[in-house]
């Protein structure tokens, strides 16, 4: 695991007891491309008071691009919005095609989404978590 990534879910661990994680926000190994970060977790306790309390922090961060937590499925998933958009949904078979047109042109979107997703994370490291 990355520091970016371990970095990334013990953030989340914040929030609460993660059952699965993963994120795509490295360069490919083979084409050296910058990803687009994609975060996907999932908790052991869904509480829609957790994802509000994320969803506000992503909306306050001072971000180049516009992000997206999209909490309707099973594994929440935090991503630029651009990719959502062109791929027209998640759960649009053609999500992965426009994922990697993005990778592929337009590398400079990558790396501001990139520099966002640190952003993003610092910022969910200073979210006051209010007791239960």
């Amino acid at each position: 695991m990355s520091k970016r990534s371990a970095l990334a879910a013990r953030t989340l661990s914040r929030f609460g007891e993660l059952e699965w994680y993963g994120l795509s926000a490295e360069s490919n190994p083979v084409h050296g491309y910058l990803q687009v970060p994609l975060m996907k977790w999932r908790f052991k306790a869904r509480s829609e008071r957790t994802a509000q309390l994320i969803r506000e922090s992503v909306r306050a961060s001072s971000t180049q691009v516009e992000w997206t937590l999209d909490t309707s499925r099973r594994n929440w998933v935090l991503l630029p919005s651009r990719v959502s958009n062109e791929a027209r949904g998640l759960a649009n078979p053609a999500f992965s095609k426009a994922l990697e047109l993005i990778i592929t042109q337009d590398q400079e979107f990558c790396r501001r989404a990139l520099a966002d997703f640190e952003r993003i994370i610092s910022d969910l490291r200073e979210v006051s978590i209010p007791e239960i």
